[in-house]
C-alpha cells in the first residue's frame, strides 16, 4: 500500500481529516499515513483536525483511532491527540484511580510541572472528570506525601529567575535544622519550602546548602525521608535545577535492562515533545554518548517505533 505523506504546511485541518478518513477506509488501515499526518501536527492543529473530522463524518476521531489502531501505538497516538494539560489530567487521573494505585506516575507528573502548568491542568481535570484533583489526592495519597502534593498543587509559585539571597540562606539553614541537624525530621519545613519556593530559588538553596554543610540537599532528602514523599521532594528539586536531566533519567530507566517500560517511554516522549524535547535529546547525548533516537530505535519496532521517532524529530 503506498502511503500519502502530507507536509503540515501544505495541508489544512480539513484536508488532514479527509486523508485520515481515506487511510481508515478499505481493507486494513494505512497506519503510515495516519502517523505521517498526526505526528507532525501541533496541539492546535490536532484539535482542528478532530473538529473537522466530526463535521465531515459525524464521527469522533479518537473513537475511530481506537478501533483502527492497537497496542502501544494506539496508546501513544491517543495520548498525543490531547493538548498538554488535557494529557496531564488523563495520566494523573488514570494513575490515581487505577485498581493498582500508581502514585509514582502521579507524583512524577505533578512534581515535574510548573505552577502555571498545574493550574491549567487542574481546570482540565475538573472539566474532564467532574472532580477536583485535590479530592483524588486526598482520597488516594497519604501522610507527608499527601500533604506535599496538596500544598504543591494549590500554591502559586513565582516562575522568574530572580532570587533573594537572604531568603535562600534562611531556607538552607531551616532545611538543615529540620533534617540533618536533628534527631528525626521536621517534614513540615520540607513541605513548606518545596511547595512555596520558585524553581530558581530551590536550585539556589541546593547550592547554598552544599556550600554551608558540605552535603547536597538531594543526599539530605535521601537520608531524612523515604518512599513517595522522598520521590516527590527529589522530583521537585531535580526539575528546579534541570528538568531535561530529570527526564533523561526516566527515559534511561524505561529502556534499561531486560524489556522496555513502554508506558513510561510513551509518557515522557509524548508529554515533553511540545515542551523541551530538544534539551532532553541534547542531555541524553551528553550523558550516554548515544542519541535518544538511536536508543528508542533499538528498544521499539514497527509503526510504534515510527511514531515515537517522528515525535522526536531529527536524529541529533
Amino acid at each position: 500500500m503506498s502511503t500519502l505523506i502530507v507536509p503540515p504546511l501544505l495541508s489544512s485541518p480539513r484536508d488532514d481529516a479527509m486523508h485520515l478518513y481515506r487511510a481508515f477506509k478499505g481493507f486494513g488501515t494505512d497506519t503510515s499515513a495516519v502517523i505521517s499526518i498526526l505526528a507532525h501536527r501541533d496541539a492546535a492543529q490536532r484539535a482542528l483536525i478532530q473538529h473537522e473530522y466530526r463535521a465531515l463524518y459525524a464521527e469522533d476521531l479518537l473513537k475511530r483511532l481506537t478501533s483502527e489502531l492497537t497496542g502501544k501505538l494506539e496508546t501513544a497516538v491517543l495520548l498525543w491527540m490531547h493538548d498538554l494539560p488535557g494529557r496531564d489530567a488523563i495520566i494523573v487521573r488514570q494513575a490515581l484511580i487505577a485498581d493498582i494505585l500508581n502514585l509514582e506516575t502521579a507524583t512524577e507528573v505533578i512534581c515535574s510541572r510548573t505552577s502555571s502548568q498545574i493550574q491549567v491542568f487542574k481546570q482540565h481535570y475538573y472539566a474532564k472528570f467532574g472532580v477536583h484533583l485535590e479530592h483524588d489526592i486526598e482520597l488516594r495519597a497519604s501522610g507527608d506525601h499527601k500533604k506535599l502534593l496538596l500544598a504543591y498543587v494549590s500554591t502559586p509559585r513565582y516562575e522568574g529567575r530572580e532570587v533573594d539571597r537572604n531568603m535562600v540562606e534562611k531556607d538552607a539553614k531551616a532545611l538543615y535544622k529540620a533534617g540533618e541537624k536533628r534527631l528525626g525530621t521536621d517534614e513540615m519545613t520540607f513541605i513548606r519550602v518545596f511547595s512555596e519556593r520558585s524553581a530558581a530559588h530551590l536550585a539556589a538553596v541546593d547550592s547554598a546548602y552544599h556550600n554551608m554543610y558540605g552535603n547536597s540537599l538531594k543526599k539530605a532528602i535521601k537520608k531524612e525521608t523515604s518512599g513517595h514523599f522522598e520521590h516527590a521532594l527529589k522530583t521537585i528539586l531535580q526539575c528546579s535545577e534541570n528538568p531535561a536531566k530529570y527526564f533523561v533519567k526516566l527515559l534511561r530507566k524505561a529502556m534499561k535492562g531486560l524489556g522496555t517500560n513502554d508506558t513510561a517511554l510513551i509518557r515522557v516522549i509524548v508529554t515533553r515533545t511540545e515542551i523541551d524535547m530538544q534539551y532532553i535529546k541534547a542531555e541524553y547525548l551528553k550523558k550516554y554518548r548515544k542519541t535518544l533516537n538511536d536508543a528508542v530505535h533499538s528498544e521499539t519496532s514497527g509503526h510504534y517505533r515510527a511514531f515515537l521517532l517522528a515525535l522526536l524529530g531529527p536524529n541529533q
